[in-house]
């Protein structure tokens, strides 16, 4: 599960740029929901944009069928990495060293859980090419907030946000630094950075990202689709992880813990309570197991079918996932239908207000950068080759704006 867990956790953010999803469609392939952060080591831009490079480029091999093997196959060499000058770029006279990309390029493929010895040199070339854009405006930004205070007390409340994330487990949080390649002393650093460029920004931005209730209003009547929901159940689970290619006994162990619960459950004791003390989820302990409301289709199958089987205040026997045993407990149900106006009114709201700071925030950044002298010394991205062309027309991809 770690590869998973690193694609789908919350990254902590020096968030100049935040945008909150309209909607809450996205499928949940893991029940067991929120994972904990993982720290990274720069920009949450720059490791997103080299992981989804890294990720779409394992999918597309993923897709192709593998050749049959013959026993006159010879096996492809590794590809030689791509050769850079040093430094990679100079930003108004100050540079940016090939080491500082190498850097942030070996961080953010480990974070993706890539080997980059995978990587064709031209995936290589577009990944830094995406890493040292942010650099850069980092760079930009940097310097525009180098008089812009920010105290130890600032960068402790951050520190202690981030561990809050961590129950408390020292040794957990410590785990997520040396994972990312940090340093605590390197993460208070960052977190400094990052919150005088975040005060910066907002200082520019400023008065921009008013909204009006009618345009909260209009948005609304023209996306309405977007509101419209299926049924939905809220539950909490128990859950006891079974690790994969886990041997029967402990398979067998599991599932006897999860019976257990469920027979104590029964009996009368506290759902809450119970997943307070049980389960294995990460974080469910805190929520007591709750899951909050979800459609049928956002949980894994097993799941989904029993918790839309089962009645408000039902408790499930074992329900065995990919993810280990669970014991189910339904506590509210929602019929299909369009979420109110009223209810949705402030995410909306919010929502608006980011999308017109992230335009706000492009221009700022626009400007940076037209002003500045930049020098980018990394060689040409190749364009990719055109299709071969034939008599068909290009399939038209569906409409998937519920995704």
């Amino acid at each position: 599960m770690a590869r998973r867990a690193l694609a789908t956790v919350e990254f902590w953010k020096l968030n100049k740029f935040g945008s909150p999803s309209v909607s809450s469609r996205a499928k949940r392939t893991i029940p067991t929901i929120p994972m904990k952060p993982v720290i990274t080591s720069s920009r949450l831009a720059v490791v997103l944009s080299c992981t989804a490079l890294v990720g779409a480029t394992h999918a597309q091999a993923a897709d192709k069928p593998e050749a049959t093997a013959t026993p006159a196959a010879k096996s492809t060499p590794a590809p030689k990495p791509v050769e850079l000058k040093d430094p990679v770029a100079i930003v108004n006279g100050d540079k940016i060293s090939k080491a500082q990309l190498e850097e942030a390029f070996n961080n953010a493929v480990k974070m993706s859980g890539m080997d980059a010895s995978k990587l064709t040199p031209d995936q290589q070339l577009a990944g830094y090419h995406k890493l040292l854009d942010d650099l850069i405006t980092d760079k930009l930004l940097k310097a525009q907030a180098k008089d812009i205070k920010v105290t130890d007390a600032d960068v402790d409340a951050e520190i202690a946000n981030i561990k809050k994330q961590f129950n408390g487990d020292e040794n957990a949080y410590k785990a997520q630094l040396q994972q990312a390649g940090q340093t605590e002393a390197k993460l208070r650093e960052l977190i400094k950075n990052g919150l005088a460029e975040r005060k910066w920004i907002e200082s520019q931005v400023a008065g921009q990202v008013k909204v009006d209730d009618a345009d909260v209003e209009k948005f609304y009547k023209e996306n309405i689709k977007e509101f419209e929901q299926p049924e939905q159940v809220r539950a909490s689970h128990i859950l006891f992880m079974v690790p994969e290619g886990a041997p029967d006994s402990e398979v067998q162990k599991k599932k006897a813990q999860a019976q257990a619960a469920y027979e104590r459950a029964k009996k009368g004791e506290d759902f809450t309570k119970l997943a307070k003390e049980l389960t294995e989820e990460p974080n469910g302990k805190e929520r007591g197991g709750d899951l909050d409301f979800f459609s049928k289709e956002q949980m894994v199958p097993e799941f989904g079918e029993k918790a839309f089987s089962m009645k408000v205040g039902d408790i499930s026997e074992p329900v065995k996932t990919q993810f280990g045993f669970h014991v189910i407990k339904v506590t509210d149900k929602k019929a299909a239908g369009t979420v109110p106006f009223d209810q949705v009114k402030p995410q909306l709201t919010n929502y608006l207000k980011s999308q017109k700071q992230q335009a706000a925030v492009r221009q700022v950044v626009d400007k940076l950068r037209s002003e500045a002298k930049i020098q980018n010394n990394l060689p040409e991205v190749k364009a990719p080759a055109a299709p071969a062309t034939t008599d068909e027309p290009a399939a038209t991809p569906e409409d998937k704006t519920a995704q």
